[in-house]
């Protein structure tokens, strides 16, 4: 599902008016819809006292479609005019002739009539501001915001639908209004913003539904900005044919673990084992290989000489280059640490000539690059790069406020300058390839805050490659599948106390679910 700037959707809209579909229709679809969408919401709306907050432009249109549909219906509607209509406006003509009770706040002296309205209603809808520029709320809007986000707070039973967007909510930053309600469900029209995928916009939509109004199809096939949908997840993932063998599903060799990050090593592999892949190896210094061989079963081993116990020396690279050819992705940087042996060990394996297969790099491996100048000049071959937004902040420069601002344009920016597939972790994590497209999560999860659960991750991604995905699909893929299975944990623990390791057991089962859609 494609996301929009406002621009965007303002040219889509355009485009479709200019092919025959005329805005009125548009609008037309856009009420109905919202209407439907808020009886399902509620189940049945006969008899349901429902106060339609209407604004200036298009987004109080809809809603006046909107209310006549629920009035229709059997709703007790009331409409509120927060600011004139016009004159000729039609809607509100259409309106007017069933009779629906209309309140102009230009006459609402001290709002006492709104206050009853909000007395009583069941459901309040939102079509005050849409998409339009983002400005400070105040003055008489700013009164009748600020009842209605008290009346929201006092009375939890109210149902708070939004119609396109909450308003005072930026439709392109995600920036919010200090009166911009939380809505329980937001009924968005055509296509999600680009705004809504980040904080504190996604804290005040609620329920998120896209419904279509009717657009010409096609007028955002140019637009290379997606959430991830399951389907396409399902249709992505590896077949699996009866008659296969662990060498069907590809081989990883997993660079991971140091002496004080053992776990890290631990949930990589495991991962990719639990995504499907035929065979993983771990390379971890020698020392390690005892302990986590009591735990990782599974595995097979590749002992790596240290610098000091527990600690990769610079001749590992060497060992692993020797090997790599027998596999099909390689996995560099969970918990490796970044003692200067390691630094040296990075550039002699990564920062050479392609070492034949396609890497992931994670962790201690990012941190590290990010010491070297121009370390995407000296990359070679596929690459993934797994940052968390205080790596991507080393990696680029730039301060973590101004990475978390725009997410999505910064990890393409760098997804395209580095020619690597750029895998920027958070809420709503974003996926961008080389050539610019992005496929963002719509999961935000605050129990994968934490630690192991971006080893769990890497590891996934990497398991996906060495089946065989090509590395914008294996992260696009992971990304889903890690957020899914966070997803699954919280339902059943809760989002408090999640660890990284519940959801090794959980991925199995997303991955089957998804490949029955």
């Amino acid at each position: 599902m494609k996301i929009v700037t406002v621009d965007q959707m303002r040219a889509i809209e355009q485009r479709s008016a200019d092919a025959g579909v005329p805005w009125q229709e548009l609008m037309e679809n856009a009420g109905l819809a919202v209407a439907m969408e808020v009886r399902g919401y509620v189940e049945d709306v006969t008899g349901l006292s429902i106060l339609v907050l209407v604004g200036p432009g298009n987004n109080g249109g809809d809603g006046l479609v909107a209310a006549r549909h629920l009035h229709d219906w059997g709703a007790q509607v009331h409409i509120y005019l927060c600011t004139k209509r016009p004159d000729d406006d039609l809607n509100l003509a259409l309106a007017q002739q069933r009779n629906i009770p209309t309140i102009e706040a230009s006459a609402d002296k001290k709002l006492s009539a709104l206050d009853d309205v909000l007395s009583y209603a069941d459901v309040i809808v939102d079509s005050v501001l849409g998409t339009g520029k983002a400005r400070p709320i105040d003055g008489t809007m700013k009164g009748i915001l600020d009842r209605v986000c008290a009346t929201a707070i006092d009375d939890p039973d109210v149902a708070f639908v939004a119609v396109d967007l909450p308003s005072g909510l930026d439709a392109d930053s995600g920036a919010c209004d200090p009166a911009c309600v939380h809505a329980d469900i937001t009924i968005t029209l055509g296509y999600p913003k680009t705004g809504f995928f980040s904080f504190p916009a996604w804290d005040h939509l609620g329920e998120l539904v896209v419904v279509d109004i009717g657009l010409v199809e096609g007028l955002a096939d140019d637009i290379t900005t997606e959430v991830i949908m399951p389907w396409w997840v399902g249709d992505s993932l590896p077949y699996r044919p009866a008659d296969a063998n662990k060498g069907t599903f590809g081989k990883l060799m997993v660079v991971a673990g140091s002496i004080n990050y053992v776990g890290a090593a631990y949930l990589a592999c495991e991962a990719a084992m639990r995504s499907g892949t035929g065979l993983v190896t771990l390379a971890t210094p020698k020392t390690l290989q005892p302990m986590l061989a009591t735990t990782l079963v599974e595995t097979t081993y590749l002992p790596l000489p240290e610098s000091e116990p527990g600690v990769i020396s610079p001749g590992a690279a060497d060992v692993i280059k020797q090997q790599i050819s027998g596999y099909n992705a390689l996995l560099v940087g969970c918990g490796i640490g970044l003692h200067d042996s390691v630094k040296a060990f990075i550039e002699s394996l990564l920062l050479t000539p392609d070492i034949g297969v396609p890497v992931i790099v994670d962790a201690d491996g990012l941190n590290i690059m990010a010491q070297i100048p121009s370390w995407w000049d000296k990359l070679n071959g596929e690459v993934i790069i797994t940052p968390h937004p205080g790596e991507m902040s080393r990696l680029t420069g730039l301060p973590v406020a101004n990475i978390q601002k725009d997410r999505i344009e910064v990890a393409r920016k760098y997804a395209v300058h580095w020619n690597v597939t750029v895998v920027l972790k958070g809420a709503h994590t974003v996926v961008a390839a080389p050539d610019g497209e992005v496929k963002l999560s719509a999961m935000a999860n605050s129990g994968l805050a934490s630690a192991g659960t971006g080893d769990v991750l890497a590891g996934c991604i990497a398991g996906l490659v060495a089946q065989g995905l090509d590395p914008f699909t294996a992260a696009v893929c992971g990304v889903y599948l890690h957020a899914d299975a966070g997803e699954v944990v919280a339902e059943e623990l809760g989002e408090a106390g999640m660890v990284a390791g519940d959801l090794l057991e959980v991925l199995p089962y997303v991955i089957r679910d998804i490949v029955s859609i």
